[in-house]
């Protein structure tokens, strides 16, 4: 059961994990770079957004090299990509850290994107969704795997106003792109 956050307009929360990323010897893990398939996925989670009408006003993005690849892959799908603001809290951050973080948009974005990693995402979409469309919720309880998005929506006055329990969560979707064949010679 939803519990209102209050009057105000509908904003939506977009939630993205960053695309499958590598595992090269001797990287420290903050400077992972995005695997072959993550340059394939993340494309596709921007087109996935911009089919379901969830384009942002605004996007956070973890400091992560594989997250910042994933939005920079995202949003080129875009005719005019949003502000970003890169943020070095989102990061292995825990749900009350994410929140904070989300708590900070100005008031004017009515749709943000926030790019980064489990299990703090999956955690935060699930601690904040009173309620889900369909099996969405089901969704989420199984796997938020990589190039994953959630959309969450509520009503609140400002982006502090959200709180657990106080969305709708309207739509889970994995981003997959398509492996391109190899030419026989």
């Amino acid at each position: 059961m939803i519990t209102r956050a209050g009057a105000g307009p509908l904003r939506r929360l977009v939630v993205l994990r960053h695309a499958k990323s590598a595992w090269p010897e001797g990287v420290p893990d903050r400077l992972r770079p995005l695997a072959d398939r993550g340059r394939r996925d993340a494309p596709a989670a921007g087109r996935a957004l911009a089919e379901s009408d969830s384009l942002p006003d605004l996007a956070i993005c973890s400091t992560a090299v594989r997250a910042r690849q994933t939005w920079e892959l995202a949003a080129g799908q875009w005719g005019t990509p949003p502000p970003v603001r890169y943020d070095g809290r989102v990061y292995a951050a825990d749900v009350p850290g994410l929140l904070a973080v989300v708590r900070e948009a100005p008031p004017e974005v009515e749709t943000l994107l926030l790019v980064g990693h489990n299990p703090g995402l999956e955690e935060l979409v699930l601690d904040l969704a009173g309620d889900g469309l369909d099996d969405t919720l089901e969704q989420m309880r199984r796997k938020f795997p990589t190039s994953a998005l959630a959309v969450l929506a509520w009503h609140g006055p400002t982006w502090a106003a959200l709180a657990p329990g106080t969305a709708l969560l309207t739509e889970v979707t994995v981003a997959r792109g398509h492996k391109e064949k190899q030419k026989e010679t």
